[in-house]
């Protein structure tokens, strides 16, 4: 089973087979000997292409339904696979049986290519697995707990670490379970990711990131992994320990990042369970200064806010293409159901409300979000500002062309450690 959920949906033979087939047959719905078929096809196609344009206009761009901007790939994904139904239902009229069969078919063949080529624009979901929110990633081994005091640099870790023979040329990712001691919290299995360096017989103490992904989403372990490689490979094997926590539960909902009846303590879970986890069973380096807590899009809001709520547990922020505050699609149904209508109440857990009190001039925070995401480079640039006026050291970054889709994450990903890094110890100085 875990075979079938492992098949790529993004790419590879299913992907590529699926949109063969599409083309096929709208090549064979296409060739038929009737005087009056060119007309009922192009008819068909401009009717198919007209009905997506005119309902993604509504949904994407006057009503927001899903308060993201899509690409032009993803509007082309969608069009195309309208166009071609047009066209299959154009196909049924004084038609033979088997090409009303061959129609047939070909409606659901078109949508599902439409719904793989949207999906590939994301690249969020890699697998099968990842579109049903089943997870394929292994439960990790951990290395052993280094006694206390050891494995602590008495200066940047750049200066004295030297890759050992025989270090792991990539890091190892996994599953582990978290228990929710404090908050009882119902959490997935958070993702792992070790650096080769701590792969090694000797290993450093390392930085620790918590992160946490969008929603709906998975704490999956892959994305953060990758850029990481591509770092430790120009450093030595150094990296941060990272932990992708789920701030979700298994129905996917929105949890506001917040301690509610509605949704359980999820604020307990990450900055206690999680953090208490991580420093008794990861090889981390004590201190604020080395700890960062990040996301990706609903899992942004949630890092900011708690760096402004547990300034004492983070002293580093990432935040990539996050949301304005908990809740910020639908504030008016959050407001009723988590506040109990109490708009004081829901105004007190609000970031840009909370460094309006406070400041913090030992944070280090970097804010990024797709160039072209109208919406999340408003809100990036609004965030930041006021995290700048709250005493934080801010980095601002758009990634270009990069939507509300994975090179948003992965550029944003690219950046935070381009800054992080020094912060950490682990590179030099830029300059």
């Amino acid at each position: 089973m875990n075979a079938l959920w492992s098949i790529r949906v993004s790419s590879g033979p299913l992907f590529a087979g699926v949109i063969t087939a599409a083309l096929v047959l709208v090549i064979v719905l296409l060739l038929r000997r009737s005087p009056r078929w060119p007309r009922r096809a192009a008819a068909g196609l401009t009717l198919g292409a007209l009905t997506a344009l005119l309902l993604l206009w509504l949904v994407v761009d006057v009503v927001n339904v899903f308060q993201v901007d899509f690409t032009g790939g993803m509007w082309v994904w969608i069009t195309a696979g309208t166009a071609a139904v047009g066209l299959a239902v154009a196909s049924f009229r004084r038609a033979r049986r088997w090409r009303r069969v061959v129609a047939t078919v070909a409606v659901p063949v078109f949508l599902l290519g439409a719904a793989l080529g949207v999906n590939a624009e994301f690249g969020l979901n890699k697998t099968l697995g990842s579109v049903f929110g089943v997870s394929t990633v292994k439960p990790v081994t951990l290395p052993a707990v280094l006694p206390s005091g050891a494995g602590t640099a008495a200066g940047p870790l750049w200066q004295s670490w030297q890759a050992p023979a025989g270090m792991p040329a990539a890091g190892r990712t996994g599953t582990a379970n978290i228990p929710p001691t404090a908050s009882k919290f119902k959490a997935r299995p958070a993702g792992i990711y070790l650096p080769p360096a701590a792969l090694t017989a000797n290993p450093p103490r390392l930085p620790l990131v918590v992160m946490m992904m969008g929603q709906p989403g998975a704490p999956d372990p892959s994305f953060v992994a990758a850029v990481l490689d591509r770092y430790a490979t120009a450093h030595a094997g150094l990296g941060p320990i990272v932990v992708v926590a789920d701030q979700l539960g298994a129905d996917e909902k929105d949890t506001l990042c917040l301690d509610s009846t509605a949704f359980g303590k999820v604020e307990t879970y990450i900055n206690t369970d999680v953090m208490k986890w991580a420093q008794a069973h990861l090889n981390v380096l004590p201190g604020r200064s080395f700890s960062t807590i990040a996301g990706y899009s609903n899992g942004g809001q949630c890092a900011i806010s708690f760096g402004v709520k547990h300034p004492d547990l983070w002293g580093n922020i990432l935040d990539i293409s996050g949301e304005e505050y908990p809740g910020a699609e639908h504030p008016e149904q959050n407001l009723a159901d988590v506040f109990g209508g109490d708009q004081g109440a829901y105004d007190a857990q609000k970031p840009l409300n909370l460094m309006a009190k406070k400041t913090f001039p030992e944070t280090t925070a970097v804010f990024t979000a797709g160039s072209d995401d109208t919406a999340y480079v408003d809100t990036a640039q609004k965030v930041s500002d006021a995290a700048r006026d709250a005493g934080m050291t801010v980095s601002y970054f758009e990634v270009p062309k990069g939507g509300h889709t994975v090179v948003a994450l992965n550029g944003g990903l690219d950046r935070g450690f381009e800054v992080l890094f020094p912060r950490w110890g682990l590179a030099q100085e830029p300059g």
